[in-house]
């Protein structure tokens, strides 16, 4: 009985600190892709082609980056579209404030509907557009794309911390596994 109980208090002290390892990692990078959006025009504007460019070309692989459908700074449009901004900073935003809303430590994701439900005005503010039925705005991109992402929060970070996790424990339980001396036949 108290391997069982020294078991389940391993697995929440593995879970609890991989989860905070996790939060940790997921804010700084998405801070991070935050500061390079805004950095982006403002390297423009300090005439550093050199890494304007690169930031530029970076996001480009995943926005078409329409001066259009972009925020502005500094006369110069922003690293990703009015959407893509809103994604990365709600996403940025939501995972900051994740552990005011919810224990770190937790796996459980939320019902699927909540995703299907935020995805929505996203998917319809896209297709209004698309069919030249209402003309989307820089406001209407950024909200839903913000929406969007801050609601995946709630699913990614329960997930990587259910596999980080799962991982810790497989580790754990290689190291903790005794060694065979070279007589022994297994």
């Amino acid at each position: 009985m108290n391997e069982v109980v020294v078991a389940r208090v391993e697995k929440g002290a593995t879970t609890s600190r991989v989860a905070v390892y996790v939060w940790v990692s997921l804010a700084a990078l998405s801070l991070l892709i935050v500061a390079m959006i805004v950095a982006a025009p403002l390297a423009a504007w300090r005439a550093d082609a050199r890494l304007s460019s690169f930031i530029y070309a970076t996001f480009s692989y995943v926005c078409h980056q329409l001066p259009e459908r972009s925020f502005h700074l500094a006369g110069h449009k922003l690293g990703v579209c009015s959407r893509c901004t809103g994604i990365y900073a709600g996403f940025a935003f939501s995972i900051l404030l994740y552990p005011l809303a919810r224990p770190l430590h937790t796996t459980q994701a939320p019902s699927r509907i909540w995703l299907i439900l935020a995805a929505l005005p996203l998917a319809v503010d896209f297709g209004l557009g698309y069919f030249n039925i209402w003309a989307n705005t820089h406001a209407s991109r950024f909200i839903t794309g913000a929406l969007f992402s801050s609601v995946t929060v709630l699913y990614i970070m329960p997930g990587l911390v259910d596999l980080g996790s799962a991982i810790a424990r497989r580790f754990s339980s290689r190291s903790a596994q005794p060694l065979r001396n070279a007589g022994e036949s297994g």
